[in-house]
């Protein structure tokens, strides 16, 4: 299996390759050459197999430089009984809807389910093709990302993780996770920004020659832990995989029958994992992009008009907060029939006007694959009070924003077809906004420890340990930066000069 970017460029790359450089010379995003395909046999041959085996099994053909022990040896040290307590993915059922909880791990929020086994892929990427160098992973995060991430990498050997995330652009129980990490090889940064700010931060990091040259000549090269690097994408396949299988083990779907996915969706790379399981040969049906206030993929997704030149809204779901959904790129790339010239235009023209359109060939392509919605604050809470007042089940804010726009799809379409809708995080990672939507309104005390325990109190759901221990825990990362000033801080972080 070989790598090749979506803007036309990098073919014939190895997957050690893809891993540890993350993002492509010409800024594009690397894509496999080609794509396994399994039949309906061999998918319900995998009903049999856990979690780590499940996962082995969906990457190997995508990773042809690594050896089966080592893609086990990753799957295994990834997904332990300490880490995901119960397995990871399990599905809750509430409302006639099936949730695809991927918040059981570490950091309670659905990045853990990749950044477990990111770093594994990571490392040994990074032996394979300069053996001796270690990397410095930097990653932009409207939230969960740099959390997860943060803990992935902990003293991981032959790492360095730098995180940039916008200072008011998180809950403050994402920016107390990510403020109070441990780790000796961890670097953590608040941008005077939004999200989008961070992410072109981080990109234009890549793109410094001088950047890179230095990080070299100390022995290491520059990676990335955001959904643009493969091996951060690639094990998010698994879980549609895992959700659909456990459907047919549950009697809930006939082998062969189509599951719908509702997937709350900020930039593109949770439902782009999708899409790729469908393209593999999951019965998959519909894939529901769901949206805030922010909604600039509906916007595309219904019109072909990509246009950030929008107003920008901090949300109660900020990890949705995105303007420019960088893995759509991906997308575009195998619908285009892998025209790299034509990704590379359109990815010019959203850099120099902020927006492109696609045509309505390309968009006839999409709307077959895709729905999308989109909703605010107001409904969200909304979808929490209700969604706890009849089924005592409790909704993240972007997990409910997927069950709203759900809602509406399924009264526009009348569909019958199961539905899986993935959620994202705990409820305790923003819990003074699900107390407020729990309560009606009703004034929420002061501090998000105080919430925490009040909305404990009022539902009976316990606290998650990882989300209890924090209250304790000193804060060891306050340093503040513009979003010029990233270089900078990448280079003071990683001692390479005075700066």
């Amino acid at each position: 299996m070989k790598y090749c970017s979506t803007r036309g460029g990098s073919a014939g790359v190895s997957a050690a390759q893809a891993v540890a450089q993350g993002i492509c010379g010409d800024g594009g995003l690397f894509v496999p050459e080609s794509f396994p395909h399994f039949s309906a046999r061999e998918i319900d041959a995998m009903e049999s197999l856990n979690y780590r085996d499940l996962a082995a099994r969906i990457m190997e053909p995508f990773l042809s430089d690594f050896s089966e022990r080592e893609i086990g040896a990753c799957t295994g040290g990834a997904y332990t009984e300490k880490k995901f307590p119960g397995g990871p993915a399990p599905l809750a059922f509430a409302g006639g809807v099936h949730f695809l909880e991927l918040w059981h791990g570490p950091t309670c929020a659905f990045k853990d389910m990749a950044l477990q086994i990111l770093p594994r892929l990571l490392a040994l990427s990074v032996q394979k093709i300069q053996a001796g160098k270690g990397a410095v992973v930097l990653t932009a995060t409207s939230g969960d990302t740099g959390k997860a991430a943060l803990e992935g990498f902990r003293d991981v050997k032959g790492t360095r993780v730098v995180v940039f995330y916008p200072k008011n652009g998180v809950s403050a129980l994402q920016e107390r996770q990510m403020r109070t990490q441990e780790g000796n090889n961890v670097f953590v940064y608040a941008v005077l920004g939004n999200f989008d700010d961070a992410q072109t931060g981080v990109k234009r990091i890549f793109a410094d020659g001088e950047i890179r040259k230095k990080a070299a000549e100390h022995g290491w090269m520059l990676s990335s832990a955001n959904s643009i690097n493969w091996g951060r994408l690639l094990p998010q396949i698994t879980y549609y995989f895992s959700a659909w299988l456990r459907l047919l083990s549950a009697g809930e779907v006939k082998p062969g029958g189509a599951v719908d996915f509702c997937v709350p969706t900020g930039n593109f790379g949770d439902i782009l994992a999708a899409y790729y399981a469908k393209k593999m040969g999951l019965p998959i049906g519909r894939l529901i992009c769901a949206s805030n206030s922010n909604d600039v993929l509906t916007e595309f997704l219904t019109t072909g008009i990509y246009n950030r030149n929008r107003r920008f809204y901090a949300t109660i779901s900020p990890s949705m907060d995105i303007l420019v959904s960088s893995n759509l790129e991906r997308l575009l790339y195998d619908l285009s029939g892998g025209d790299g010239d034509r990704v590379r235009k359109w990815m010019d023209e959203l850099a120099r006007t902020g927006r492109y359109r696609v045509g309505g060939g390309m968009l006839q392509k999409i709307q077959r694959l895709f729905d999308a919605g989109s909703c605010g604050d107001s409904e969200t809470k909304d979808e929490i009070r209700e969604t706890w007042e009849r089924d005592h089940y409790l909704l993240d804010p972007h997990t409910a924003v997927a069950a709203r726009v759900l809602r509406r799809y399924r009264e526009k379409t009348g569909s019958q077809t199961p539905c899986v809708v993935v959620s994202t995080a705990s409820p305790y990672k923003f819990a003074p906004d699900v107390l407020e939507a729990v309560t009606g309104g009703k004034r929420r005390p002061d501090g998000v420890f105080q919430c925490i325990r009040e909305l404990s109190d009022l539902t009976g759901i316990p606290v998650p340990e990882p989300v209890a221990a924090l209250e304790g825990k000193p804060v060891r990362f306050s340093h503040s930066c513009l979003p010029a000033e990233m270089g900078k801080a990448v280079l003071r972080s990683a001692g390479w000069t005075g700066a």
